[in-house]
């Protein structure tokens, strides 16, 4: 042991003693920080099946594979990291001895392989991911970057010290194999082997080499210690407990159902909440609940989810990336002050701390950042146009590799910001009170709620109080009773199931909105009023029925995932089915045979709350199939396909920045050339008819282009049209007219 081992080992030592410490007390202070949140007991358990998926999720990088080159390059530098900590420690024998290994596995050659294989895969795992980042830089695509907006000074940093250390892997191994101390078999050392005959064989090289795979992890630990705001460096250690702790402990993302308005680790009960004790939503940082917290910690900055975001691939100010890493910000800067006992009423009034000098010894920029409003236009934290441009598509909740909540979080704020601030967009006022008064959003009377069946060659079964032998309840929807173009969904609907024999009964007037939109709004309130009512219709409806024989088949996507997902919270138990399900079920029992085919090109649109919240993608594409049409897929479809626009209430919205969804959407769907354009929720026809439309108008659409629901399909491929009469010899043709 000469002087460079003893000096460069004492560094090393001293300064990763210190390094560790203030790595230790800032994890301390992580967790008391994220206690700062709101209980949330739904998080708890079971514990066998979240453990499965956390294992699953990093071990097999499920959901960081849905970028097939980020994938296996990103599952590379995260073994390297977590096996690697094995060569990092090992270093630290080294640069005193440069001969030491650990005992009995540094003559292993299997071992000798895995630590090769981490060296290397750490190599070229990271510099495959600087590449991405390279190719994917804002400078070269502008906002549509994923990366737009995330910090590059950290991504820079992180790549620079995960490269050295899989250099420092690699450099100890040669330098060690040019000494001659550890023989093995090539194919264990099939990298360092070669390189280690090319150095001279000096103890002082592994020295070197140790100190510095030490110093980089030394520099690595104080600076991520004292920036507790760098989710591309904690995610290592948050996303397990994020993964764990994720909201559906069966593995599911965060869609469907929306998480139920929640105050002290409850599910707040609107008939006995106290204004003055419960929380209604979100309106400060605190009332997010400790899972948000991590959420927001464990951010990487990946985009992903802005990468997948309509709202702004067109333009809009919204990226569910941003407001994560605004809310962290505001967190963790808001944090002393809570920490400290700091608590402000709804006037901002400071009500946690008293006496001549409250404030003693909080950070002063945590006392500003106390002052701010969570959402507001004037110094918020979130803009209001960032807030309600979101249409609660899930894209980003699908796409997020460590499952942050994003939708869950962004209703929470909106809650707050309808039932106690009154603050949302003036068009949802009027909705709100077609709702409340006549049940429905476009403020139709209930008694025409059977309109739709005028028009129809045979009677539509209403029920009268007894189900008799129908089979299914058809919930015809808001859309589907009032809106003309959805009408022709559910007229074709109601043909399809008269053809196939289905026995069938709909509630013409006592059926009322799901409150979908209410909900997605922030109106809780509203929604619960509408539901419970419903609930209480189809459970009477229903009564003397077990579970699986209370079906249900509906056509909004909408209505669909509430009575499915958020009925059951309220006791309405039923066995939902969407239209297209049904139809190719009987399609495939041979109920319903296509007779006449569509020739013609068709591509599909997958509707978000058929398809990403409730994963139906095959019903409706094997129905295309059914009827004989080619089925032409746009480039985002299935779990990547980009919404309609009208989710989370913005359907009764104005959209007034940047370019329509729709107008997008309808874009990309005449860039396959189809003479049909399908999908099988009523809220996405209509906005894709007005985005056509618009197109139309402009001359970039041919007139002969349609949207079309995939039922009206169906329909039109078995119901063969009649033959023409024949014309007696000697009558007059109409040619002849």
């Amino acid at each position: 042991m000469g002087a460079l081992q003893l000096t460069l080992g004492g560094i090393a030592v001293v300064l990763g003693v210190v390094a560790w410490g203030m790595f230790a007390a800032t994890i301390a202070r992580f967790v008391r920080v994220i206690r700062l949140g709101q209980p949330d007991s739904t998080r708890n358990g079971p514990f066998w099946p979240r453990f499965k998926t956390l294992v699953k999720e990093f071990a097999a990088h499920t959901r960081m594979n849905r970028k097939r080159s980020v994938g296996p390059a990103h599952w590379l530098v995260m073994w390297g990291f977590l096996l690697g900590s094995l060569a990092l420690f090992e270093a630290y024998g080294e640069v005193f001895v440069p001969t030491w290994g650990w005992p009995i596995l540094d003559d292993f050659p299997p071992f000798q392989l895995l630590m090769e294989l981490l060296g290397l895969g750490t190599i070229v795992g990271i510099l495959v991911l600087m590449a991405i980042r390279q190719r994917n830089h804002p400078r070269r695509a502008d906002r549509q970057s994923r990366f737009q907006g995330s910090n590059f000074k950290w991504a820079y940093f992180i790549e620079a010290v995960v490269l050295i250390e899989g250099i420092g892997i690699i450099g100890v191994r040669a330098a060690k194999s040019a000494l001659n101390t550890h023989e093995g078999p090539l194919w264990a050392s099939f990298v360092s082997n070669p390189i280690g005959q090319l150095l001279p064989a000096s103890p002082n090289l592994v020295t070197i080499f140790a100190f510095v795979k030490l110093m980089s992890a030394t520099v690595w630990l104080i600076v991520v210690a004292r920036t507790m705001t760098m989710g591309i460096a904690w995610h290592r250690f948050s996303a397990f407990f994020n993964i764990y702790f994720k909201r559906e402990a069966d593995g599911g993302v965060a869609l469907g159902a929306l998480k139920p308005m929640m105050s002290g680790g409850k599910v707040l009960d609107l008939e006995e909440a106290d204004p003055d004790e419960d929380t209604f939503g979100v309106g400060k940082i605190e009332d997010f609940s400790w899972k948000g917290w991590l959420d927001f910690s464990t951010c990487t900055e990946c985009g992903r989810c802005q990468e997948q975001c309509p709202a702004w691939n067109t333009g809009k100010p919204l990226s569910p990336k941003l407001v994560i890493t605004q809310l962290r910000d505001h967190a963790y800067a808001k944090a002393p002050y809570l920490l400290a006992g700091g608590k402000r009423d709804m006037a901002g009034d400071e009500i946690g701390l008293s006496g001549d000098n409250m404030y003693a010894g909080i950070d002063v920029l945590a006392i500003a950042e106390s002052q701010k409003a969570l959402v507001g236009d004037d110094g918020g934290v979130i803009d209001p146009d960032v807030l309600w441009s979101c249409t609660s598509c899930g894209a980003c909740v699908e796409q997020c590799p460590v499952d942050i909540e994003h939708v869950d979080h962004i209703v929470d704020m909106r809650r707050y910001q309808v039932m106690i601030e009154s603050a949302f967009p003036s068009e949802l006022n009027g909705m709100f009170k077609n709702l409340e008064n006549k049940g429905n959003p476009w403020g139709q009377n209930a008694k025409d709620r059977l309109a739709w069946t005028e028009d129809l060659d045979f009677e539509v079964p209403v029920f009268d109080g007894d189900l008799g032998d129908a089979e299914y309840l058809f919930w015809v929807g808001c859309a589907g009773a009032f809106e003309d173009r959805a009408k022709k969904t559910t007229r074709a609907v109601a043909e399809l199931l008269h053809m196939a024999g289905v026995k069938y009964v709909v509630l013409g007037s006592e059926e009322s909105c799901t409150g979908d939109p209410a909900r997605r709004a922030g109106n809780e309130f509203l929604f619960q009023m509408l539901a419970q009512q419903n609930v209480e219709v189809l459970n009477s409806v229903f009564e003397g029925r077990e579970r699986k024989a209370r079906k249900v088949v509906v056509t909004c996507a909408h209505c669909f995932n509430t009575l499915a997902n958020e009925y059951p919270e309220l006791g309405g138990q039923f066995d939902v089915v969407h239209h297209t399900q049904l139809l190719n079920r009987l399609v495939r029992e041979k109920q319903l045979v296509p007779v006449a085919p569509v020739a013609q090109d068709v591509t599909y649109h997958d509707p978000c709350y058929l398809g990403r919240h409730n994963k139906v993608y095959e019903a409706p594409r094997e129905l295309v199939g059914a009827t004989g049409a080619q089925l032409r897929e746009m480039p985002r479809h299935g779990d990547k396909s980009m919404c309609c626009g009208a989710g989370g209430a913005r359907m009764w919205m104005e959209e007034k920045i940047g370019k329509r969804i729709n107008i997008e959407r309808v874009d990309e769907a005449l860039g396959t050339a189809p003479s049909k354009i399908a999908t099988g929720c009523p809220f996405c026809k209509v906005m894709l008819n007005d985005g056509l439309t618009a197109r139309q108008s402009d001359g970039s659409a041919s007139e002969k282009v349609e949207i079309v629901d995939v039922a009206q399909m169906l329909l039109e491929a078995v119901k063969r049209k009649p033959e023409p009469k024949p014309v007696p010899l000697g009558a007059p043709s109409l040619a002849d007219e």
